[in-house]
């Protein structure tokens, strides 16, 4: 079973920029995408975004297009998330998940099945 760890997450002001990294251990399978997801207490997990392993096609959330980046280093076996000009709301534990088949645009944690353990992201002054 393939083991997923994140990394990254901090506190930062409005404003600022983290990178959060998502890296699988262990016995790996072919996993077809990654995704972020995040969560706060009270409200449903939600898809930050997604990437395709084989041809780097990525999804995001309308709330943080033109704010997150998605990467992937295959050779790493590893995802990265480039968060950039943070605002409060994006507070939230942010997991990694890798799914075994993906469809473009299923950015959604019911499609994926191999889950991190998250890392917290904090945004406040």
């Amino acid at each position: 079973q393939a083991l997923l760890v994140e990394s990254g997450g901090d506190l930062v002001q409005p404003g600022g920029s983290l990178r959060l990294a998502c890296t699988a251990s262990g016995i790996t399978l072919d996993y077809d995408a990654v995704g972020w997801f995040r969560q706060v207490p009270g409200k449903e997990r939600e898809g930050v975004s997604c990437i395709s392993v084989g041809d780097a096609d990525t999804t995001y959330a309308d709330s943080v297009k033109g704010r997150f980046t998605i990467s992937r280093d295959n050779a790493k076996g590893t995802v990265y998330l480039q968060m950039n000009s943070l605002k409060p709301e994006d507070t939230a534990i942010y997991s990694c998940a890798a799914a075994i088949t993906y469809a473009v645009g299923h950015c959604h944690p019911d499609y994926f099945e191999t889950w991190g353990q998250g890392t917290l992201v904090a945004v406040s002054s």
